[in-house]
């Protein structure tokens, strides 16, 4: 049974009384953080959500009576700063648990690995493999926190794209004074981390992940462990050209100012969106669940959006409109045939949408027991607080692994991160039983050798999960009490999201910054005028972020100031001055 955040809290009568300032399609956290600023702002905000439940992909459901899962994405660190500042999230009853040690890799040869914030057990553990790795480990962190550093002004900002359509020479010399104080503040920055760093952070950027790591490590356990942070989420491997920045993006975050440090959310993901949508509501923002949206409506001219269809054929009045779907949805399922360019949809159309990620959500009646451990202890040990790598010592198991995807075909050997979030969080829980978490890749959306909708064949591919968590912890299947599977036909047709792409969009450095969600149009504005993308598939990325919605809510902003200021200075007879 689903945990409902939010009832429908107004009527469709309400809902069409008036023309709002700006609707918001989708309540995933990026929607709700737009519409959060937008109500600050003063603007009058009505958020429209698909499904019963807010959240997106960041929800807690209770699919087993008593268990409560972080049905999609499930750790936290990606969230920035700034918006858990500005938007009081701790007062709207945000709680984040770290995670201490942070990460646990058992082999089957009986040793194991555990990683966290704890410099000295890093050195103890990483030891126990190679001295010479425990002494570069520190060094390898701190250069990429020097590059976070670097990037964290990129993430809260829009980026410097060239304005598109007819401007004002005010708008256009504006525009390019903005865009060259963004330059010269990159260059400043640059000159900071100096020319070494630049080739390194370059080096980072463009080089395969297992390039990274081999030129810093020479242990295989260590190095597999550090490189599922570069292709989780990605149908690449750590030898994919340009998986070191995919790696980047996972160590960026921060919890409670602590650099690179994940944590659990006390009651879920969903609480995450819970707070984000406690602070739109208190600005004055209204959510509507169960209110799916079939279309947009464009004026004819001069082809402008002024609402949004309902499937239930309600018209909902709007000169902004906000999509935190993917671009796909936004663009190819929303907007009216023969609006758009040419152009603009091939590239729309063309983009990356390709997933191999499975999420698994179970309960279980008692912790697993890892051999490499030893221990007998049925309660808590560091080993379940972190993230449990299953399935990867060596980054040549990730790589077959992906091989077997590019092949057509669901890994033989599972690549599994697996979270116990229940060890410190035990609002989700009955006592003394757990809710275990297995991110899983790599499984191709339509796989050659059967199909995601045949029962048979998704019971078959979760058994080889729980079969390979066995080898590492025998006992494993016996505890399971039931569970819930996510293919990414299951994440498309559930969640929203093309492809069962997690980012709404490949993380590849073809598909960033100014090139995100396509080039040219990469500061969350569109073709269609007042039409605007607020979620993951706009700069800068995916994640439980909540960057894209801050970033487009001020982009609408300004734009909303700007055409107010233009309107009144018309009507003051401007145009003849």
């Amino acid at each position: 049974m689903a945990i409902h955040i939010y009832e429908r809290v107004i009527g469709g009568r309400s809902l069409t009384a008036k023309k709002w300032d700006a609707l918001v399609i989708g309540g995933g956290h990026n929607g709700l953080t737009a519409a959060a600023y937008l109500a600050r702002s003063g603007l009058s905000v009505a958020v429209l959500e698909r499904r019963h439940i807010i959240g997106g992909a960041a929800v807690t459901e209770e699919l087993v009576p008593g268990f409560k899962f972080s049905r999609c994405s499930y750790l936290q660190s990606l969230l920035r700063p700034s918006l858990i500042k500005e938007l009081e999230l701790g007062r709207h009853g945000l709680k984040l648990l770290k995670r201490s040690p942070s990460s646990f890799t058992p082999c089957l040869d009986g040793r194991y690995l555990l990683l966290g914030p704890d410099k000295e057990l890093n050195y103890s553990e990483i030891s126990k493999f190679s001295k010479r790795d425990a002494q570069a480990y520190p060094k390898y962190e701190n250069q990429l926190e020097n590059f976070c550093k670097f990037m964290d002004p990129l993430l809260d900002s829009s980026t410097p794209e060239t304005l598109q359509g007819i401007a004002s020479l005010n708008a256009r010399m504006k525009n390019k004074l903005q865009k060259s104080v963004f330059w010269a503040h990159c260059l400043r920055r640059a000159l900071v981390l100096g020319q070494k760093e630049m080739v390194d952070f370059m080096d980072l950027l463009l080089s395969p992940a297992s390039m990274v790591l081999n030129n810093w490590f020479e242990t295989d356990v260590l190095k597999a462990t550090l490189a599922t942070d570069a292709v989780i989420g990605t149908t690449g491997s750590p030898n994919t050209p340009g998986s070191g920045y995919v790696l980047l993006h996972h160590v960026m975050g921060e919890t409670d100012g602590d650099r690179g440090i994940w944590s659990y959310v006390q009651g879920g993901m969903g609480s995450v969106s819970l707070a984000i949508s406690r602070a739109a509501k208190e600005a004055g923002a209204t959510i509507v669940t169960e209110a799916e949206v079939s279309e947009l409506m464009i004026e004819e001219d001069p082809g402008r959006v002024c609402g949004v269809l309902l499937a239930d054929g309600t018209r909902v009045r709007s000169s902004v409109v906000l999509s935190n779907a993917t671009p796909y949805r936004t663009f190819m399922e929303f907007v009216p045939k023969n609006v758009l360019p040419d152009d603009f949809l091939r590239a729309i159309k063309n983009s990356d949408y390709s997933s191999a990620t499975t999420k698994i959500n179970l309960a279980v009646d008692r912790l697993p027991q890892f051999h490499c451990c030893k221990l007998s202890n049925p309660d808590a040990g560091p080993q379940h607080m972190g993230t449990i790598h299953i399935g990867s010592e060596t980054m040549q198991e990730i790589d077959s692994g992906c091989q077997d995807a590019v092949n057509g075909i669901p890994s033989r050997r599972p690549i599994i991160e697996m979270t116990i979030p229940s060890v410190v969080d035990k609002t989700i829980s009955p006592p003394g039983k757990h809710v275990i978490n297995l991110f899983v890749q790599y499984t191709p959306y339509k796989p050659s050798d059967g199909s995601w909708e045949d029962p048979a064949y998704r019971k078959s591919f979760a058994e080889r999960c729980f079969a390979l968590i066995e080898e590492y912890a025998p006992g494993f299947i016996s505890s399971i009490i039931d569970y819930d599977m996510l293919t990414p036909p299951d994440l498309e047709r559930e969640i929203g999201l093309t492809g069962g792409n997690i980012f709404h969009g490949a993380m590849g450095l073809d598909s960033l910054f100014l090139m995100r969600p396509v080039k040219g149009w990469s500061n969350y504005t569109t073709p269609v005028r007042g039409l605007y993308l607020c979620g993951s598939g706009a700069h800068p990325g995916g994640g439980v972020m909540g960057a894209p919605g801050r970033n487009a809510a001020r982009v609408v902003i300004h734009d909303i100031k700007n055409s107010e200021a233009m309107a009144w200075f018309m009507d003051e007879g401007g145009e003849n001055r």
